[in-house]
């Protein structure tokens, strides 16, 4: 089936995602990609690996004949960005972008009526601990789910529209609600991001060189961008809290079986995770998006 060609995209924040969106189209020959920053020294690389067609710091001239518009900076960002979005793009365009969190986001762009007639959250669940432009590439989006976070308010030909343009770069799109989403995502990303910090500093520096897969697989995420995950955190406060509340009773259960030296409940507590790990299907190559 041929790709819908889609005019110009305009992606605000060319980093690991957002260049990894240029790189896609790009690739598949569906848009003229035009990069959106503060920093012009990352636009020559940009250009260079085939990220976008051209690059500007000036968001009006970017904008100004996209027909989507990807808002691809921090979380504490995104709404400020969609409003200036909306002062400059056309009639026409499509704004949405791949934030980690939504409720703020979404409640945020719909107190500003043109952003709200605009707008459809979403959020790619893709990425890598590793950021910025360097580390986009092609195939980053195939398979994995985009989760659109419509409300009452979005528009019906908008939603459609975000559908398509994430399932033609290799997304599986699903629905639903903005809160539901933060809830979700506290407990599935949000929450082991946390637990990967929480372990890595655990272990005295002196003792890593005895440190081995188990230490190196568990901290991966903990390498990523500290700014982005602190917005994360702060954005979806509530629901991270709850997701904490969990662990923090799982935890406790397991102490409980090892002070009363309970066999029997230490091997429960472990197949139940053991199983709950066995169940889990995703394909190599790629964890959640810090946005």
């Amino acid at each position: 089936m041929a790709l819908e060609p889609l005019g110009t995209v305009a992606i605000v924040g060319v980093g690991l995602i957002g260049g990894s969106i240029g790189m896609e189209l790009r690739s598949r020959g569906m848009a003229e990609v035009v990069g959106i920053g503060r920093d012009r020294n990352s636009f020559d690389l940009a250009v260079g690996r085939g990220v976008v067609d051209w690059a500007t710091t000036d968001l009006r001239e970017g904008v100004r004949s996209a027909k989507v518009v990807v808002i691809c900076t921090p979380v504490n960002r995104i709404v400020e960005d969609v409003r200036r979005v909306a002062e400059f793009a056309g009639p026409d365009v499509l704004v949405t972008d791949a934030g980690s969190s939504k409720k703020q986001i979404v409640e945020g762009v719909e107190k500003h009526g043109r952003s709200a007639e605009i707008f459809v959250g979403a959020h790619p669940i893709a990425g890598s601990e590793r950021t910025g432009v360097a580390n986009a590439r092609v195939g980053l989006f195939e398979g994995r789910p985009c989760v659109l976070t419509p409300t009452s308010r979005t528009p019906s030909d908008r939603l459609d529209r975000a559908g398509r343009f994430w399932s033609s770069i290799g997304c599986r799109v699903v629905e639903m609600g903005p809160t539901e989403h933060d809830e979700v995502l506290a407990f599935t990303s949000h929450l082991p991001h946390a637990v990967a910090a929480a372990v890595a500093s655990a272990v005295p520096v002196e003792w890593l060189p005895l440190a081995a897969g188990a230490y190196r697989d568990v901290t991966r995420v903990a390498g990523a961008d500290t700014s982005l995950w602190t917005a994360i955190f702060r954005e979806n406060r509530g629901p991270m809290l709850k997701a904490l509340d969990s662990i923090r009773d799982r935890l406790a259960s397991f102490q409980y079986a090892l002070m009363t030296d309970d066999e029997e409940a230490i091997r429960r507590w472990w197949d139940e995770g053991r199983r709950r790990r066995a169940s889990f299907e995703m394909p190599d190559g790629g964890t959640h998006s810090p946005h």
